[in-house]
């Protein structure tokens, strides 16, 4: 019979004198094109992957060359979006930095940046240059007690990001002489292919044209401003600067050699291995003025939180980016005690929305802050640096 994670056991094993080490989640995931379908994975610079070697089995008589689909930080990423998506349903404290001040930005851009977007959690540059009505946020006692709390002392982040003592934190944007605090992750997920049949698969192919425009013709545009433009070598543009036909999008472009794009490829398998450690989160700590049981409580609720964000990034379906859609097909829970490990059930949406609910009862009725929770966002203004460093990237091109 499988074990139960209820709130109970996160409660025992996340307090002080638990030795449970955290939960496992084993993931098979198949291509929508099925079995050895190709699957795009994230590329860097140089049009690379991140390639690896792994050890499938520890009877395996030689590693297993892999790539990693979608890493670490892109994971936490995508949790953290799942969190964002279900706010309605999960009172999590957020923060929105409003741009509606900045008119004209493109259309691609947010024009409300959430806390649970930015990439450095509660140490990101975008809270730093923010303002709370008419104060720098960082000179309120909020943003004093949120930039300044490590993880021992962790009561402002419980109460406004719970997600950095989960998905971890450094604080390295004050400068060398202010806080520097950090945190390690405790949840750490990864996408993996197992046996890729090729690395160096490139996309070949001819961006066509209707009419065959010469792509030689010279031009003269603003790169920033594609849409104006004359043809011929001594038009007047602003900001212009010569250029061939073919970067204004006519003419047929072939894409070959080095050009052409990283190719989707084919595995033999792709698992993705999600991990909670108990360890590390007993190293979260709200400080001298609470209880071991609000200590404990905050644990369970951040393991809740966690697991939910969980089912909801990963439970069915999903899209990591184009050519990389996944469907779990086989999941394995593993709960690993202190004496031994058990095979336990994580369930569905309903399951771990119901165990997050009772996490964060029982931490309310313990004491642990949690003044960010269930309420509305907090919305805060860009300082004029910030302004004008996003104007300068992104000018007014309203005419």
């Amino acid at each position: 019979m499988s074990r139960t994670i209820d709130l109970e056991s996160l409660l025992a094993a996340t307090a002080d004198d638990s030795f449970a080490a955290g939960i496992r989640i084993d993931t098979e995931l198949a291509p929508l094109a099925g079995p050895g379908g190709p699957v795009k994975p994230a590329v860097y610079e140089g049009g690379r992957y991140q390639e690896d070697w792994r050890w499938g089995s520890p009877d395996d008589e030689e590693p297993t060359p892999v790539i990693v689909i979608d890493n670490v930080p892109s994971q936490a990423n995508r949790l953290e979006e799942a969190l964002r998506r279900n706010r309605d349903r999960v009172p999590v404290p957020e923060f929105v930095l409003d741009l509606s001040s900045l008119p004209n930005l493109p259309a691609h851009l947010p024009k409300r940046l959430s806390s649970l977007e930015f990439p450095h959690r509660n140490a990101d540059a975008y809270l730093r240059d923010a303002r709370l009505g008419d104060e720098d946020f960082v000179k309120t006692d909020l943003g004093k007690a949120i930039f300044a709390a490590p993880a021992q002392e962790a009561g402002p982040l419980m109460a406004w990001f719970p997600q950095a003592l989960l998905y971890g934190f450094w604080q390295s944007h004050l400068g060398k002489k202010r806080h520097n605090t950090k945190h390690a992750r405790a949840w750490v997920s990864e996408i993996v292919g197992w046996k890729p049949a090729a690395t160096d698969t490139r996309v070949l192919g001819l961006k066509g044209d209707s009419l065959n425009l010469s792509v030689d013709e010279t031009v003269v545009s603003n790169p920033d401003d594609r849409a104006k433009w004359t043809l011929g070598g001594s038009g007047q543009v602003e900001g212009g600067r010569r250029d061939k036909l073919s970067e204004m999008g006519h003419g047929q472009v072939p894409f070959m050699g080095d050009e052409a794009a990283a190719a989707a490829v084919s595995f033999a398998r792709v698992s993705q291995r999600a991990t909670v450690s108990f360890a590390q989160l007993r190293r979260v700590g709200l400080g001298a003025a609470y209880s071991g049981a609000a200590d404990a409580a905050s644990r369970a609720l951040l393991v809740a939180l966690g697991l939910y964000a969980h089912v909801h990034a990963f439970g069915g379906s999903f899209a990591l980016r184009s050519g990389a859609d996944l469907r779990p097909s086989r999941s394995t829970v593993t709960w690993l005690g202190a004496e031994r490990d058990d095979e336990c059930e994580l369930g569905d949406s309903g399951a771990t929305a119901a165990l997050l609910s009772a996490s964060l009862e029982h931490a309310g009725s313990v004491g642990v802050p949690l003044d960010g929770w269930r309420e509305e966002p907090v919305v805060l203004t860009p300082k004029e640096n910030l302004r004008k460093a996003i104007r300068a990237t992104w000018p007014d091109l309203a005419d």
